[in-house]
């Protein structure tokens, strides 16, 4: 039972980030404070677009196709066009991010952690960077870690959905804080909106914690 929903919320995990790459494509350009992944219009709070400095148009069509080509599945020329552009332009977290995701996707940890710890180098507060960390670290069983991670990425940027979802995942299944657990999952459906797999979760979370609370009491 603990294995199936482990396997439910990882395949969702996988979906949701999809998901994201898919939408922010379409809306975020290679600016020094937000990568492409970081979801939902978040942004790190150490500036913003109107504030970085100026982004060369050559850099922005670069990265543009190379999000593109990622969004579209092929993560083979996705991850040479980034590479590329990294070489080119290295000073923008989110092109590190976007190749930590597809190391990532081919299980290389050693690569996926080089390319954050570049992407948390320039900016120690990306939430997406820091949310690829702590399902890095969660990968590896550093559990504890990988919560100061996804903390971290709700801290500086609250409505980042993804890292609420992986907190709720991590203390569920991982730390067994089921109250935890189901105050993060909620945060993510008001934040995403109405996603029926999630609502089931919570149903189930609440039912389940009012279950110990009640043993709890009746143990006193």
């Amino acid at each position: 039972m603990l294995l199936q929903r482990l396997i439910n919320r990882s395949r969702l995990a996988a979906g949701l980030l999809s998901l994201f790459v898919v939408a922010s494509c379409a809306s975020s350009g290679p600016t020094r404070d937000a990568g492409p992944i970081a979801a939902g219009g978040a942004g790190a709070p150490g500036g913003s677009a109107a504030t970085s400095p100026a982004i060369p148009a050559a850099a922005q069509t670069l990265f543009e196709q190379a999000t593109a080509v990622m969004a579209a599945g092929d993560f083979l020329d996705a991850e040479l066009r980034f590479k590329e552009f990294v070489l080119l332009y290295p000073d923008y977290p989110g092109a590190h991010v976007n190749l930590a995701i597809i190391h990532a996707r081919n299980e290389d940890d050693v690569a996926t952690r080089a390319a954050l710890d570049a992407a948390l180098a320039l900016n120690p507060d990306h939430p997406a960077a820091l949310n690829q960390l702590g399902m890095l670290l969660r990968k590896n069983g550093n559990f504890l870690e990988a919560e100061a991670a996804y903390l971290k990425a709700v801290t500086v940027s609250p409505e980042y959905a993804l890292a609420h979802y992986n907190l709720g995942v991590l203390n569920e299944l991982y730390l067994q804080r089921l109250d935890v657990a189901l105050q993060h999952f909620e945060i993510y459906q008001e934040l995403v909106g109405n996603d029926k797999q999630v609502e089931k979760w919570i149903a189930d979370l609440k039912r389940r914690v009012a279950a110990s609370q009640s043993t709890a009491n009746v143990a006193e």
